[in-house]
């Protein structure tokens, strides 16, 4: 298909469904290209030439329905966007399989930019990079302050037994990938087990929130990649969209600040297939994260290593699972052949984060 009609993506049978359901939204004819950088669901930015929105669907071929579940995201966007938690405004939900061959759904086009590395981060400078990490953890707060009820998602997952159930599912994705020794890994995973904390009051989690999955600009509105790190009107980097709410969730919130940390803590491995944030110049230290979501929600997180420890454990069996597909000859790109020796490096860094405490 050309890249205006990339597969997935029929954009007649969308127009025809826009017409329908949205008379007048659509005012001139459809283009569409896939955006790069999902890891699971496709996500593709569509224009008649004057406005812009995003069809976010399952990928192509099997799909777990469960994994993909296009509903909840869309759920959970429209309950999240009248709140002060910045998401794009969802626009339509279609569950009928005829249009593109799966559910999806559309939402507003967010001019922003996901930052994944500290290569990435380093045109921002410093002050910027400073204040986007900064807002990152302001805008998690705000999520994490919504009251589920109130919003319409009391019923949104199941909060009791939270952690034990992670860890139970994770140990369960670990044995499904398991063809070496990986030393250190069920003693991680015991550790774990026997040092589960008390969950706080459960919240809307995001499950996956890290500064790649939410899109950066400043206070003009401008891209952060454009933005003049010296601005005379002072204007910053902030947060003005989160995306990819695949895997949220009712639970602990302190789930979402460990992977926020692990995140942010320096992998000790130069030129990894899989990096942090941590070095660009300006990110501001774990110790100072974790303050800042303390002092603003209110929450006791004197527990927050064994969630880091938790992170650095899923991390691990992520990678090690996408090494398994790699030795079956089962994944296309370059980097796949890095990946298992990264995941030593993970259940390290989870043990020593344990014991340090």
């Amino acid at each position: 298909m050309s890249p205006d009609h990339p597969p997935g993506l029929d954009l007649d049978r969308l127009r025809v469904l826009l017409d329908r359901e949205r008379p007048g939204l659509v005012t001139g004819p459809l283009s569409g290209r896939l955006i790069e950088g999902g890891r699971s669901n496709l996500t593709y930015a569509v224009s008649d030439g004057t406005a812009r929105w995003v069809v976010r669907r399952p990928p192509l071929g099997h799909v777990l329905a469960t994994a993909h579940d296009m509903r909840r995201e869309h759920r959970v966007i429209s309950a999240l966007h009248p709140t002060d938690v910045p998401v794009p405004r969802p626009v339509l939900l279609c569950e009928d399989e005829e249009v593109l061959g799966a559910p999806f759904y559309v939402m507003e086009f967010v001019d922003g930019t996901p930052y994944r590395t500290a290569e990435q981060l380093a045109p921002l400078g410093p002050e910027r990079t400073r204040a986007a990490v900064l807002d990152l953890v302001d805008t998690l707060v705000h999520l994490h302050a919504v009251d589920p009820a109130r919003v319409g998602l009391a019923d949104f997952g199941r909060p009791e037994g939270f952690l034990d159930r992670q860890l139970r599912r994770w140990a369960k994705q670990l044995d499904a990938s398991r063809n070496r020794d990986l030393a250190g890994i069920d003693e991680l995973h015991a550790t774990l087990g026997r040092e589960l904390p008390r969950s706080p009051a459960p919240t809307v989690v995001h499950g996956d929130y890290r500064l790649d999955n939410v899109l950066i600009g400043d206070e003009n509105g401008q891209n952060g990649e454009n933005a003049d790190e010296n601005d005379e009107n002072g204007a910053r980097s902030r947060i003005r969209a989160i995306l990819d709410w695949e895997m949220s969730t009712l639970g602990d919130p302190l789930t979402d600040l460990g992977l926020l940390v692990m995140y942010s803590s320096p992998l000790g491995m130069p030129d990894s297939p899989v990096s942090t944030t941590a070095q660009a110049p300006g990110h501001p230290a774990p110790a100072e994260l974790i303050e800042r979501y303390a002092a603003r929600s209110g929450r006791d997180v004197t527990t927050v290593a064994w969630y880091t420890a938790f992170a650095w454990f899923k991390l691990a069996v992520i990678l090690e699972g996408i090494h398994y597909r790699y030795t079956l000859g089962q994944t296309v790109g370059r980097g796949f052949d890095r990946i298992g020796d990264l995941v030593p490096v993970f259940i390290e860094h989870g043990l020593t984060t344990l014991q340090k405490g």
